[in-house]
């Protein structure tokens, strides 16, 4: 196992005992730590360590994706491996977007962190298998709701109207259409949006935030 100078981004103490304690054991060198992103910033262009074992969640105002999206602004070398509790797609996402090479969940096993210190070193990312398929449920939940940001107002009105379970016939009393420009109108959106039928246009709509899931 390769060997080097890290440094730790969590707001517990204690968190950031146990870590030391294991990185340590391991041969690794810990040069600094922080639960504030600013002082953390401020040391990372310092001490230059060879990698960043960061938190998401810094208190009630502060977030380690903050932090990652100002350490990707300045080029800084640092590689960056997320350790945190967070199992939320659109954070594995958007910590990968932002320059993350690693995602390991709190409460994985000490060698799980470990491969992952590893692997980042060696320039390889790390995804544990549980990891790599919230990373793909994110970046298609991102990739629809940017599909869906292209439509028109109008656009969008008729599909939460389908999705809610309205007729043609229903919306084009509401919209002032025909029930045939309704037809056209949702075949065209369903042929841009990548669907075939509208049980998968709901479920795309409720993955992209455009109804909510326990909506009649």
């Amino acid at each position: 196992m390769n060997t080097c100078a890290l440094y730790l981004v969590d707001d517990h103490a204690m968190m950031r005992d146990g870590l030391r304690a294991v990185l340590q054991a391991a041969g690794h060198r810990v040069v600094g730590e922080s639960g504030d992103p600013t002082v953390a910033l401020a040391e990372l262009q310092q001490l230059q360590p060879a990698l960043l074992l960061l938190d998401l969640h810094l208190g009630e105002q502060q977030s380690g994706l903050a932090l990652l999206g100002e350490l990707q602004r300045r080029q800084l070398p640092v590689r960056t491996i997320v350790l945190s509790m967070s199992a939320q797609p659109r954070h594995v996402a958007e910590a990968l977007r932002l320059g993350a090479m690693g995602y390991v969940l709190k409460g994985s096993p000490s060698s799980e962190l470990l491969g992952a210190v590893d692997a980042v070193l060696q320039g390889r990312r790390h995804l544990s298998p549980d990891v790599a398929d919230l990373a793909v449920q994110g970046l298609t939940a991102r990739d629809e709701a940017s599909a869906l940001d292209g439509l028109s107002v109008r656009e969008r009105q008729i599909i939460a109207m389908v999705v809610r379970g309205h007729s043609s016939t229903e919306i084009g009393t509401l919209l002032h259409l025909s029930p045939k420009t309704v037809d056209s109108y949702r075949s065209r959106l369903m042929g841009k949006l990548g669907v075939s039928d509208v049980p998968a246009l709901v479920r795309l709509a409720i993955r992209a935030g455009l109804i909510d899931a326990d909506e009649p």
